[in-house]
């Protein structure tokens, strides 16, 4: 088990675990679930968050984002406590379906082309979303330089980032929270 971020992976147990029968967007069936949006979304984790993101980033990096619902509490509160420590990132969502009015397109918030991205989400199992999300930056013409999860579930993301040549980061993983990882 990993000693890395005890006061995050205390508050991810505490209010983010949850045991029982759930089915997974794959389909797959479960006995535990991280709902991380408990730890994320809460005011005194959200340091803990950023702080935690913000560790394994690279310093070229210039905006943070990723397939909305579950990248966006993460990529905006890294962003904001990045601004106030001087790390300046801007934030953007990528949205599920092409909007057909408006501006259009399907990236929603602060990405110019050329941007050095960080794609992220709070869980990740199969890493799809991810991956997703990263094709949609690229299509903008950013460049992916990293994709992190705050939790990694499934164990199997980073064989499927490199082989797209994208290099993953987890927070935390499955194991680290006492959990098998749960992967494809």
């Amino acid at each position: 088990m990993s000693g890395a971020y005890p006061e995050l992976r205390r508050h991810l147990l505490e209010h983010s675990e949850k045991t029982g029968d759930f089915t997974l967007k794959s389909g797959k069936k479960s006995t535990w679930f991280i709902d991380s949006k408990q730890t994320v979304c809460r005011p005194e984790a959200m340091l803990l968050v950023a702080d935690a993101v913000l560790s394994v980033i690279p310093d070229s990096a210039t905006a943070i984002g990723g397939l909305t619902m579950g990248a966006d509490p993460v990529a905006f509160v890294t962003a904001g406590v990045g601004a106030t420590r001087g790390r300046l990132l801007k934030a953007f969502s990528v949205r599920k379906e092409v909007k057909d009015h408006g501006g259009g397109g399907r990236i929603a918030g602060a990405l110019d082309s050329g941007d050095k991205v960080v794609i992220t989400e709070d869980t990740v199992t199969r890493g799809t979303s991810l991956l997703e999300a990263a094709h949609a930056v690229q299509e903008a013409g950013a460049e992916v330089v990293l994709l992190v999860a705050v939790v990694d579930r499934g164990g199997t993301v980073d064989a499927m980032a490199a082989a797209e040549g994208l290099p993953f980061r987890a927070i935390l993983t499955a194991p680290d929270l006492g959990f098998p990882f749960e992967g494809a």
